[in-house]
C-alpha cells in the first residue's frame, strides 16, 4: 500500500462525491471535468489497495470500507482546516493563545455571555480561563501567567495598567436561620464581633495585613466563593457577596439581606478593572474582550 502520496485534494474530492451523491455534481462544484474527479477517486482506491466506491448502480455508493474510511477524511479535512486558520490569524498578528484571570466576584453569568460571542469572533484563539481571588489576579498577571486580569481596582498593585470598568456591589447576607438574619433594625458593629463572618481570602500575598468588610473577631477565611455561598445557605455564618450572586437566593428566601452598622445601606461598591503589564503587548482578541468588558454598565 502506497499511502504516502495521498493528497488533500483527493480527500476533498471524495469528501465531496459522497456529500453530492455523484461524480458529475462534485466535478460541478469543484469546476473541473469528470474526468478528473473520477481519476482522483481512482488514483485514491489504487494507493490504498481499497475500493471506495461501488460503481454498479446509478450513482456511487459507498462500500462499507469506504464510509469508514470518510469518517477519517472528514476529520483529517477539518484539521487541515483548522491549521489554515489558525496561520492566516498568526499571520494577521491574532494571538494563538489568550489567558486571563477573572475576580471570582466579577458575575460569571456577564463573562460567559462575553465569552461566547468571543468564541465565534476568534474561533482559533484557545483560551485559558482561571478564578482567583482578591490581590491573587493581579499577581497571575505580573508573574506572565496571565496576559489580562479582571480585578478588584483596589487589589491591583501601583504601577501596573488598569482600564476602568463597572463596579459590583457586595451585600451582608445570611440564612435564614441565622441569629443576625432574625434581628430587627441596623445591626450595630458590636453585635457581630461574635458571630462567625465568613471572609474571602488571597492566595497571594498583595492583600497581607489588609482586611475588607471584615466586622468580626471569629473569621473563616475561604478562598473560594462558591465555597463561601455554599456555608452561607447552611448557616455556618454571615458575609458580603456579589449582589447579582444572591439575587435568586434572597428571592427565593434561601438568604436574608441584613442591614449592618458598618456597612454602607447601599451596598458597597467595588470596582472592577482590567489589568497587564505595561511590557506585554494586547493582541486583536484581548483588545476586543476589554472592548467588550468595557460595554458593560453594570454588573449587578
Amino acid at each position: 500500500m502506497n499511502v504516502e502520496r495521498l493528497s488533500l485534494d483527493q480527500m476533498r474530492v471524495l469528501a465531496l462525491v459522497a456529500e453530492t451523491g455523484s461524480f458529475s455534481a462534485a466535478a460541478k462544484r469543484l469546476r473541473r471535468v469528470q474526468s478528473a474527479v473520477s481519476y482522483a477517486i481512482t488514483t485514491l482506491e489504487q494507493q490504498l489497495e481499497l475500493e471506495v466506491f461501488d460503481r454498479q448502480a446509478y450513482r456511487p455508493r459507498l462500500t462499507p470500507a469506504g464510509a469508514v474510511l470518510l469518517e477519517d477524511v472528514k476529520a483529517i479535512l477539518a484539521r487541515t482546516d483548522e491549521l489554515y486558520a489558525r496561520a492566516r490569524a498568526l499571520s494577521a498578528g491574532l494571538e494563538p493563545e489568550l489567558s486571563i484571570t477573572v475576580e471570582v466576584l466579577f458575575p460569571i453569568e456577564a463573562m460567559a455571555a462575553i465569552l461566547r460571542d468571543f468564541r465565534s469572533t476568534f474561533p482559533t484563539v484557545r483560551l485559558r480561563l482561571y478564578a482567583e481571588a482578591l490581590g491573587a489576579v493581579a499577581a497571575r498577571v505580573r508573574e506572565g501567567s496571565s496576559i489580562l486580569g479582571v480585578a478588584a481596582a483596589n487589589m491591583v498593585p501601583p504601577g501596573m495598567p488598569t482600564i476602568g470598568l463597572a463596579h459590583v456591589t457586595l451585600i451582608p447576607v445570611a440564612a435564614p436561620t441565622h441569629p443576625l438574619a432574625g434581628r430587627p433594625g441596623v445591626i450595630p458593629g458590636s453585635e457581630l464581633r461574635d458571630h462567625v463572618q465568613l471572609v474571602l481570602t488571597d492566595r497571594s500575598n498583595l492583600s497581607e495585613g489588609r482586611d475588607f468588610d471584615v466586622y468580626s473577631a471569629n473569621t473563616w477565611r475561604i478562598a473560594d466563593l462558591g465555597t463561601k455561598h455554599a456555608l452561607l445557605l447552611a448557616g455556618l455564618g454571615f458575609g458580603t457577596m456579589p449582589k447579582a450572586a444572591v439575587r435568586s437566593d434572597i428571592e427565593a428566601g434561601r438568604l436574608k439581606r441584613i442591614a449592618l452598622e458598618p456597612h454602607p445601606p447601599d451596598g458597597d461598591p467595588l470596582e472592577m478593572v482590567c489589568v497587564h503589564r505595561a511590557d506585554q503587548a494586547i493582541g486583536p482578541a484581548g483588545r476586543w474582550l476589554i472592548d467588550r468588558l468595557r460595554e458593560l454598565r453594570s454588573l449587578d
